[in-house]
C-alpha cells in the first residue's frame, strides 16, 4: 500500500514537471513569435522607410461626356486608398476641353450648356484624399493637346495616372500601382529606367503584327510590353520629360512619327494630330523602352474602358474587359515578381532578353546554345566601329530575321545599350585580360568554343552589310570548311571535324604567337585577314572557297552597285577609309539605309514563328 503511494505521488510530480514544462516551452514559443513578428514589422517598415514621401496625381481628361465623367469620377472616388494614401498625396486634376467654334455637328447652345453641367458636376464633386483642380480650357487642344499638356513633372517623386472619362477603375487600382512605385522605381534591385510607367487595362493589341491580338500566358500576371496603354497609364517623371523634350524637337522640325509595319502608323496618316500615341510610339521604339502591363483570369483588369463614342469611336462599343473586385482583396496579386523574373515583349510580341552580357568562357559556352539558329552563329565586331552602321545592320538583321547574332567589342556604353535592348554581346576587356590584339584573340575563342559546340561561325566586321542571308546560304556547300570574303570583310568558319583540328592546332597557337610577338601592333589587327593569311600558309587540310562580295567605294555609283546586287552579291562591304558620309549616301541610294535621324529603325518588321 505504502508502495502503491510512493508511486502515485511520483507520477503526479512528473505530471507536474511535464506541465511546468510545457509552460515555459510554450512562454518561449509566444516570445519567438512576438520577436519575429516585431522583426518582420520592423523590415517591412524600414523597407519602406527608404521610399521618399512621392506625389501622385489623377489626370482625369474630358470633353463632353457628362455620363462617362461622373461615372469615372465615382470609380476613382470609391477606391481603397488606405493609410498610404493620406490627405495630400493622392490629387485629383480634371482637365475640360473646351468645343470648336468651327464645328457645325452641335449648336453653340447645345455645347454651353453640355459644358455648364460638367462643370458644375466637377464643382460639387467631392474628393477627400488631396486637392482637387479644374482646369477648363478656352480652346479646343483635342485629344493630343489633352495629354501631351496635361503634366510636366514637378520633381523626380511626382507620378501621374491619366485617365479618359469613359474609364473605369477597380477599388484595388490604387494598392496596385503604389506598389509597383515602391517596387519598380524605388527599390534600387529592381529600378530599370527604362520603365516608363505602368497600364492597367487588359492589353490586347499587337501593333507590329497588323493588329492581331495579343496572347499572353495565362501563368503570366506581370509582364513588360513596349506599347502604352491609354486606358488608365501610369507615367513616371523621367521618361515622360524625356518624351516631352523629344516631341517638342521632332515636332519643331516638322518630323513626323511615321513607323512602317505598324498598324498606329495607318491610324497617324488617317488622323495625324487628332491622336498623340503614334508620338509616343516612335519615341520608345528609338530609346527601347518598356511598359508594365498585368494579365489577370477570365479577361479582367483592373481598368476597363466603356469605349464610349467619341474621338476613337463613332459609336459606344460597350467595356472591352470585366473589372477585379474584391475577392482578389485576399489573393497575392499585390506580391509583385523581381523585375528580373519578369517577361519582356516588344511590339511584334517577341520576347526580349535584356542584359545577356558575356565576361568569361564559362558564361560563353553557356550562352551561345541560346544564341545559335540552325547550329550557327552570327558574330559581329565592333572594334574600330561607327555606331550609325551598326544600327543599320540591326534594322537588317530584324528585315531578314537574322535572330541568332551576338556582339564583341571593348566596353562602351554602346555595347551595354544593345544589351540591355535584348542583344547578347561580349565585353571583350573582360572576356580578354590582355590588352594584345584584343579583336583577334577575342574572336579567335569565340569561333573556337562555337566550333566545339558544333555550331557554325560566321563573322563580320563593322564596315559589312548583310543583304540576303538566304542568298549567303545558297553561297555556302558543304565540300568548303573555310569561307573568307575578297575584301576581308566576311569569314565563314563550317563546322566540321578539319576545322576544329585546324583551329586547335594551327589557328589558335599562331594567333597567340602573333600576340606574344606583337603585344602593341601600331595599327589594329585585322581578325578575318590574320585567319586567311594563317590559312594559306598552314591550312592545306582545309577546303577554302571565296565569298562573293560587293564592295562600295567613293567612285562606285548606284547603278553598278544595284547591278552588283541583282547578279547576286548578298553582303555589301565598305573599306573603312572611305568617309562615313559617302557610304551612308550610297547606302541610302540602293535603298539599303534604313534607320531615321535617331538611329532607330524606320519600320518594325514582324515574322512569324
Amino acid at each position: 500500500m505504502a508502495i502503491m503511494m510512493v508511486l502515485a505521488q511520483h507520477k503526479k510530480n512528473v505530471l507536474h514537471l511535464l506541465l511546468l514544462l510545457f509552460f515555459f516551452m510554450s512562454i518561449i514559443t509566444l516570445l519567438f513569435l512576438v520577436s519575429e513578428t516585431k522583426h518582420s514589422l520592423t523590415t517591412f517598415r524600414q523597407s519602406y522607410t527608404n521610399v521618399p514621401p512621392f506625389t501622385f496625381l489623377i489626370k482625369v481628361l474630358t470633353f463632353n461626356r457628362l455620363h462617362s465623367l461622373s461615372r469615372c469620377l465615382r470609380s476613382l472616388s470609391a477606391a481603397e486608398y488606405g493609410v498610404a494614401g493620406h490627405t495630400g498625396r493622392v490629387h485629383l486634376h480634371v482637365y475640360i476641353d473646351h468645343f470648336s467654334l468651327a464645328s457645325n455637328n452641335t449648336s453653340v447652345e447645345d455645347n454651353l450648356r453640355t459644358t455648364k453641367e460638367i462643370l458644375d458636376f466637377v464643382d460639387k464633386f467631392e474628393w477627400r484624399y488631396g486637392e482637387k483642380l479644374v482646369h477648363y480650357r478656352t480652346g479646343n487642344a483635342g485629344l493630343q493637346g489633352q495629354w501631351l499638356e496635361a503634366w510636366w513633372p514637378s520633381s523626380d517623386h511626382e507620378f501621374a495616372f491619366v485617365v479618359e472619362d469613359d474609364l473605369e477603375v477597380s477599388p484595388l487600382y490604387y494598392g496596385f500601382l503604389e506598389r509597383v512605385i515602391r517596387d519598380y522605381y524605388y527599390d534600387a534591385s529592381n529600378f530599370n529606367p527604362y520603365i516608363y510607367g505602368a497600364s492597367l487595362q487588359r492589353q490586347w493589341l499587337v501593333p507590329g503584327v497588323d493588329g492581331n491580338k495579343l496572347q499572353v500566358d495565362p501563368k503570366t500576371n506581370v509582364y513588360l510590353y513596349q506599347l502604352v496603354g491609354t486606358w488608365g497609364q501610369l507615367l513616371f517623371p523621367k521618361p515622360w520629360k524625356e518624351f516631352r523634350l523629344w516631341y517638342d524637337e521632332h515636332k519643331s522640325k516638322d518630323k513626323k512619327p511615321y513607323l512602317d509595319g505598324m498598324v498606329t502608323d495607318r491610324w497617324y496618316r488617317k488622323l495625324q494630330e487628332r491622336i498623340w500615341t503614334p508620338w509616343f510610339i516612335k519615341f520608345v521604339h528609338s530609346r527601347g523602352y518598356f511598359n508594365i502591363y498585368t494579365n489577370f483570369p477570365n479577361e479582367s483588369a483592373l481598368s476597363v474602358s466603356h469605349r464610349d463614342a467619341g474621338v476613337n469611336y463613332r459609336e459606344t462599343v460597350g467595356p472591352d474587359s470585366q473589372l477585379l473586385n474584391q475577392s482578389f482583396i485576399g489573393s497575392d496579386f499585390l506580391k509583385l515578381q523581381p523585375l528580373s523574373k519578369l517577361k519582356w515583349y516588344d511590339y511584334c510580341f517577341s520576347e526580349v532578353v535584356p542584359g545577356r552580357v558575356v565576361r568569361s568562357m564559362n558564361e560563353l559556352g553557356a550562352i551561345l546554345p541560346s544564341v545559335q539558329r540552325d547550329r550557327t552563329i552570327v558574330l559581329v565586331s565592333l572594334f574600330a566601329a561607327d555606331e550609325m552602321f551598326v544600327r543599320n545592320l540591326l534594322c537588317h538583321f530584324e528585315k531578314i530575321n537574322t535572330r541568332n547574332h551576338i556582339f564583341i567589342g571593348p566596353r562602351s556604353e554602346f555595347l551595354y545599350d544593345l544589351s540591355r535592348r535584348g542583344h547578347p554581346v561580349i565585353d571583350a576587356d573582360m572576356f580578354i585580360k590582355s590588352d594584345s590584339v584584343k579583336e583577334a584573340l577575342s574572336s579567335a575563342y569565340v569561333v573556337m568554343k562555337c566550333s566545339e559546340l558544333g555550331y557554325s561561325t560566321w563573322v563580320f566586321s563593322s564596315n559589312v552589310l548583310l543583304v540576303d542571308e538566304g542568298l549567303l546560304l545558297d553561297r555556302i556547300r558543304s565540300e568548303y570548311d573555310l569561307y573568307i570574303g575578297e575584301s576581308s570583310g566576311v569569314l565563314i568558319v563550317q563546322s566540321s571535324s578539319a576545322t576544329q583540328k585546324l583551329w586547335s592546332n594551327e589557328l589558335m597557337p599562331s594567333i597567340i604567337s602573333y600576340a606574344t610577338k606583337n603585344p602593341s601592333p601600331k595599327q589594329g589587327v585585322d581578325f578575318i585577314r590574320l585567319v586567311k593569311e594563317i590559312v594559306e600558309q598552314k591550312g592545306k587540310m582545309v577546303k577554302l572557297k571565296t565569298v562573293e562580295t560587293m564592295t562600295i567605294a567613293e567612285n562606285t555609283n548606284a547603278s553598278s552597285v544595284n547591278q552588283s546586287l541583282g547578279d547576286g552579291k548578298p553582303v555589301v562591304y565598305w573599306s573603312p577609309e572611305v568617309g562615313s558620309n559617302t557610304i551612308q549616301t550610297k547606302l541610302a541610294e540602293l535603298n539599303l539605309w534604313l534607320v531615321d535621324d535617331d538611329l532607330s529603325c524606320k519600320a518594325v518588321t514582324c515574322h512569324s514563328l
